[in-house]
Parts: C-alpha cells; structure tokens; sequence
C-alpha cells in the first residue's frame, strides 16, 4: 500500500496554474478569462506566457460565463476562475442556461474555497458552491485534494472533458502529498487507504485530515479506517460507495463545505437506495464562517482529524 507523506505544504490554486501553463504550450486553443484578480486565483503564469490568449474581463462574473459560452460555441476552451462564491453563485443562472444547457465546454475555476480561505472571512468562503451546483444537468464538479491533483485534474478537464466543468480548489498553503504520476479518472473515485471497519469519504483539503484520522484510528484503537478521496463530486462514484458500504458496514464524509447537500448529501442519496448503513458528516453545520487563520477555523468548525476520529468512534458503535 503506498505510503502518503506531505511532500511540503502548497496552495492547490498553484496546481491550477501550472496546467494552464503547461496545457496552454500545445493547446492554441486554450483561452483564459480573468476578474481583475489574475494572481490571486493562478492565472498569472498563463497570462504572462500567452498575452494574446487572456483576457480580464474585470468584477463582471456573469458576464465573463456569457463570454465562455460564446467562445466554446466558436471551437475554443474558455477557462474562467476567480473566487469560488462568485463563480459558482453569482453566474448561477448563466452557468445553468449558457453552459450546461448547451452542454458546452468550458472550465471554471472556483478558488478560495472552503473554511480555509481564513481572514477573507464568510463573504469570500465557499461553502455551498458544491450545493449550488450539483444539481445541474450536464456539469462536472472536480474537488482537488492538494496541489498536485488539482494540476492532474485541470489538464483532464481541458482535454478529456466535452461539456462544462467546475473545479474548486483554495488559496492557503496546504499539505500536497499526492503524485503526479497517479492514475486518476474523472468520476472514478481514488483508494487512500484500504480498511473494512469503516470507511471514510473525503474530498479537498479533508482527505489529508482524513489520513491522519486513520493513521490515529489504527494506532491508538485498532481500527482500519478504509479512505476514500471523491475528487469528483458529479458525476459520483456509486459502484464505490455501494462496495464500501457493503464491505466497512458504516460510512464517514468529511468536506469543507457545508453538510448540507454537498459530498455528504451526495453519498447518502446512493446509500439510502442501494445498501442503507449507519452515516455520519463532518463538514460545515449549517452557518457562515467567519474571519481567522486555516488552522484556527478548521479547529472552531470540527473540520479535523480529532473530529473525524471522534465521529468514526461513535458510528463504529452503531454497526448492526
């Protein structure tokens, strides 16, 4: 089983830069489309490298997923990003009717989010862009766990991918401990870590949270948490929840996002229809954040290792 170790902490908004950039060089048709917020969000290296090819359309967000509408129309990629509350809940009708409706493919990147976005405080967390958008017909949601994921994924959107996608990755340095040679698949979720006593489905900067938590379950009480990175949201993996189900006998999410129709709402919907057993969500409990550190937020809100322990604990004894 592979050993996952922080190889240094790093902003996941680092990984989205770098496959701009490395797509961008044998990829014309690649555009970028910023909000006056270019470095902020990791555009900056693609819009240095192809000034031609980028285009900041300032604080006008709707009008910048019309422009992506227009563009992939005329056989180009658009990728838009600025901060996940304004790209995913401020575009909403215009994601919905230009994009998703016509099936059309463009990218949208969705930064600073999550509890962890820090002293930017609740205005400019995004906790509900997951809810927001899942709900679309014909949209892919991607959550990254770190850095290097999200490079993997960005390229797979740009390439792979025919309709609209949105990935939503954070600003703060953060533990990168994935591969660049992993093999991932959009819509396939990815094993951490193999265990039959309970599994744990996290998603972001919760999946790390999430191998520490195993790391103490084993340790400390001899339970081998199985774990469960859903790097795409939607479409959802289902034949892996329904194996983990049947297999572990209880299920943990854990997201930085709200509990409330995000990952968690997402597996429960398999769950309930395919194979019901015990469930239990960490996440955001239904209130706006608030301003502070990473580290302070994420300890205030639950959204830890010592709360993932906590939760496996008591849902382990509620096994049949």
């Amino acid at each position: 089983m592979q050993a996952w170790s922080n190889q240094g902490n790093l902003a996941s908004k680092i990984g989205f830069g770098n496959a701009l950039l490395k797509v961008g060089l044998h990829n014309p048709k690649l555009i970028g489309l910023g909000s006056d917020i270019t470095k902020s969000v990791g555009m900056d290296q693609f819009a240095e490298a192809f000034p031609a090819r980028f285009f900041s359309l300032g604080i006008a967000e709707q009008n910048a997923i019309g422009v992506s509408a227009g563009m992939a129309l005329s056989g180009l990629i658009p990728v838009f990003a600025t901060y996940g509350v304004f790209a995913s809940m401020r575009t909403l009708d215009q994601i919905r009717i230009s994009l998703c409706y016509n099936k059309l493919h463009a990218i949208i990147g969705g930064a600073h989010a999550g509890i962890s976005v820090g002293p930017d405080g609740a205005t400019h967390q995004a906790l509900e862009d997951i809810a927001s958008l899942r709900a679309l017909p014909n949209l892919t949601i991607l959550s990254p766990c770190d850095s290097n994921q999200t490079e993997l994924l960005t390229s797979l959107a740009i390439e792979n991918e025919h309709g609209p996608v949105y990935i939503r990755f954070g600003r703060e340095p953060m533990p990168n401990f994935t591969a660049m040679d992993d093999h991932l698949e959009i819509g396939k979720a990815q094993i951490i870590r193999q265990g039959s006593d309970i599994a744990i489905f996290a998603t972001g900067h919760l999946v790390w949270q999430s191998i520490q938590a195993a790391t103490i379950l084993e340790k400390d009480f001899g339970i081998k948490a199985r774990i469960i990175n859903i790097h795409t949201i939607k479409p959802i993996d289902k034949q892996s929840i329904i194996e983990s189900a049947i297999q572990c006998g209880c299920i943990l999410t854990a997201e930085e996002h709200q509990i409330t129709s995000g990952l968690g709402s997402a597996i429960a919907e398999v769950v309930v229809k395919e194979h019901p057993v015990p469930m239990d969500f960490v996440g955001m409990p239904n209130v706006f954040g608030e301003s502070g550190t990473a580290a302070e937020l994420m300890q205030k809100y639950g959204m830890n290792s010592d709360t993932i322990v906590n939760k496996a604990l008591l849902l382990i004894q509620r096994k049949s």
